[in-house]
């Protein structure tokens, strides 16, 4: 296992090294809110998954690329980085699990925000692409406040609405 402690925000250079690579593929789309990028580096069908707390449980691309239309199509923008992360895996897997902090901005309002994130990538085709993604958080507080600013309001219908272990 490695330990980095860097962060990826998607703006660094590719290194050849495949699903680091792929990790910064991914954050890269996620902050320039490129949904055909993001679409790249997901598994394709219904084999993917994401849990977090403004989603909540989604299986497949389609629903998956649901949760960010709606993400990038509302009122708040989202920049995030990866960081204080550990990877690990084998030929055809790699695990990284780790911490994200950021923004989260409407015209009106800025939140920082931290999530615990864990990404799990497959190679598929000679390619990496993520298979699962799992967020949480720590601070309930925070959670709401961010809730609020991706919902416009209390998060409608959000089952995780108070609840401190979960994420974006």
């Amino acid at each position: 296992m490695q330990t980095h402690l860097r962060a990826i925000t998607g703006n660094e250079a590719k290194t050849g090294e495949g699903p680091l690579d792929a990790l910064k593929e991914f954050y890269r789309a996620f902050n320039a809110a490129d949904m055909t990028a993001l679409e790249a580096i997901w598994v394709e069908g219904e084999a993917p998954s994401m849990d977090n707390p403004i989603g909540g449980i989604r299986r497949g691309w389609g629903a998956i690329a649901e949760g960010y239309s709606r993400l990038f199509e509302g009122p708040a923008k989202v920049q995030v980085a990866f960081h204080d992360f550990t990877s690990q895996g084998g030929e055809d897997w790699h695990l990284f699990v780790g911490r994200e902090r950021g923004r989260c901005e409407t015209p009106e309002e800025r939140l920082d925000v931290a999530f615990r994130t864990t990404r799990w990538f497959v190679r598929m085709n000679d390619a990496w692409r993520q298979l699962h993604h799992h967020g949480s958080v720590e601070d309930p507080k925070m959670l709401a406040d961010y809730q609020r600013l991706i919902f416009g309001g209390r998060a409608k219908g959000s089952q995780y609405q108070g609840i401190a272990d979960t994420k974006v």
